[in-house]
């Protein structure tokens, strides 16, 4: 065998993986098929649950030197092509990276490579079959192919993926008709652009930052950092729309005309280009030993979900990965990727396909059901639930064991904690990614229990003010998987700490 892990696709998801495998003891391989890092921004950043991970492992200082400027909460974002206005919340619900995927895919895969990550570009696998112990990928390479086996094999390599149909795991879904057509451009001097991000057109009036809706399309508007804007259109499949060739500066132009009913003037053209939406889900995240993350397990119809859902999914498979290879897992561990990320995934697609619902037709149901959403967006609960679900923060894993705590499940909350050499947080805590014993409530009968595994997992012991509960049993990927009510009683708190620590890391040696 040639190495344990083999991960195909140097995408956000496949650095993140492998960069989590390595802090957990794990050297994978990558393999990507396009032999350098693209330089086309797929996206212009990324928001949701996984900013806060980053935060978590010690990566956002990096990523805001590589964006160039902090992480601020989201102001806005758009839900079903209307605007959810955050700016009134005192704490908004989601934090926003403007980092373009090319820098994130840098950045990931100097911290993969760091780490001890192997990573070969321009190596194509172009198929795969396992048995009962190992996977052999087949692999076109610059200068011959060849055949490599690993314990285990992850794809990571997009909606298109060569991982996905080897293992024979469908992808069923729908893809949408509408074509949306997307400029990162900027404006002549003829154009005014005015306070609060809307424009002054020649000839077209008053152009609104957001979304502008004709009976012919939508029309999108937004500012970037770097001052450009992004331009959008999106119109029912007009004829030659399938077409793959390039988006062109003249096929744009004529889009808007269509749109807008007028010319709209554009400056320096910056980045052009096409693509639909689509609303898929595999069928199943794992085949044996052949194992999916990010678009090669899922496509949403919205934008702004996929880097966020990817990356989650390769944090929560890196450490139970990591675990069956050095043979301490728990029986079961493995599949519980699929049946957490799974869930997580059907969440997005459920909250994206409302969108799809949301932004599509212009007879008057659709008008009413647009003018009541915009109606219950006057209220903070619905922009925060919202908020929350576009963030994926929503998520609570379901836990084994009866009446788990409220916690159990969640994203651990960043507590301040004060300990005897000092001041740190749950954040700092989970910098090496290990899982945690976090005793809030001096209970040291817990500590106590939790000393058989003391090799797999850190006990610390620390204070904080209003303290969620006596003692919390964080896993590496930052939830919670037990949770000690406050003063809930030893003789019941130690036995159920025990099954969790055993359920989820194994058998003490």
């Amino acid at each position: 065998m040639d190495t344990d892990v083999i991960i195909v696709g140097a995408g956000p998801a496949g650095l993140m993986l492998a960069g989590e495998l390595c802090l957990a003891g794990v050297r994978p391989l990558v393999l990507e098929r396009l032999p350098r890092p693209g330089e086309t921004p797929k996206a212009n950043g990324f928001n949701g649950q996984i900013v806060e991970l980053l935060r978590y492992r010690g990566l956002l200082d990096r990523v805001e030197e590589a964006a160039g400027r902090p992480v601020r909460p989201a102001p806005a974002a758009t839900f079903g092509g209307m605007q959810l206005d955050f700016s009134h919340l005192a704490d908004p619900p989601i934090r926003a990276v403007p980092l373009p995927q090319p820098r994130l895919e840098r950045l990931l895969g100097e911290y993969a490579r760091d780490l001890g990550a192997g990573l070969r570009r321009g190596h194509e696998v172009t198929g795969a079959s396992q048995d009962g112990a190992t996977v052999a990928a087949d692999v076109r390479g610059p200068d011959s192919s060849y055949q490599v086996t690993t314990r285990y094999l992850v794809g990571c390599d997009g909606a298109h993926s060569r991982v996905r149909d080897a293992a024979g795991i469908p992808f069923p879904g729908t893809t949408y008709p509408e074509v949306n057509r997307l400029g990162q451009v900027t404006v002549p001097a003829s154009v005014t652009r005015l306070g609060n991000g809307d424009l002054d057109v020649p000839g077209l009036g008053r152009v609104r930052a957001g979304f502008t809706r004709t009976d012919r399309g939508v029309f999108g508007l937004g500012s970037l950092g770097s001052g450009a804007l992004l331009i959008q259109t999106t119109e029912a499949g007009p004829a030659g729309a399938g077409d793959d060739a390039p988006l062109t500066l003249a096929e744009f132009r004529d889009s808007i005309r269509r749109v807008l009913g007028a010319d709209f003037p554009l400056g320096e053209v910056i980045r052009l280009s096409r693509y639909g939406f689509v609303a898929r889900q595999a069928q199943r995240y794992r085949s044996g030993r052949i194992l999916l993350a990010g678009d090669a397990a899922h496509q949403f119809p919205a934008t702004g979900i996929g880097i966020n859902s990817g990356m989650l999914d390769a944090v929560n498979l890196a450490w139970k990965l990591a675990a069956v290879i050095s043979g301490w897992a728990p029986p079961g561990l493995l599949d519980t990727y699929h049946g957490e990320r799974h869930l997580a995934g059907a969440r997005a697609l459920l909250q994206t396909q409302a969108q799809v619902a949301l932004r599509r037709g212009d007879d008057p149901a659709a008008q009413a059901l647009r003018e009541l959403f915009l109606e219950l967006l006057t209220d903070e609960q619905p922009v925060r639930r919202l908020g929350a679900l576009i963030a994926g923060t929503d998520i609570r894993y379901p836990m084994p064991g009866p009446g788990p705590h409220a916690l159990a499940g969640t994203f651990a909350p960043d507590l301040t904690l004060r300990t005897g050499h000092g001041a740190t947080s749950v954040a700092g805590l989970m910098h090496a990614a290990r899982p945690v014993l976090l005793d809030l409530a001096g209970r040291k009968e817990l500590r106590e229990t939790a000393r058989d595994w003391r090799h797999r997992i850190d006990i610390r012991t620390a204070e904080t003010d209003h303290r969620p509960a006596d003692a919390l049993l964080i896993r590496p990927d930052a939830h919670i998987a037990w949770a000690a009510a406050i003063g809930e009683p030893a003789g019941t708190a130690a036995p159920a700490l025990r099954d969790a620590l055993c359920g989820w890391f194994g058998t003490p040696r």
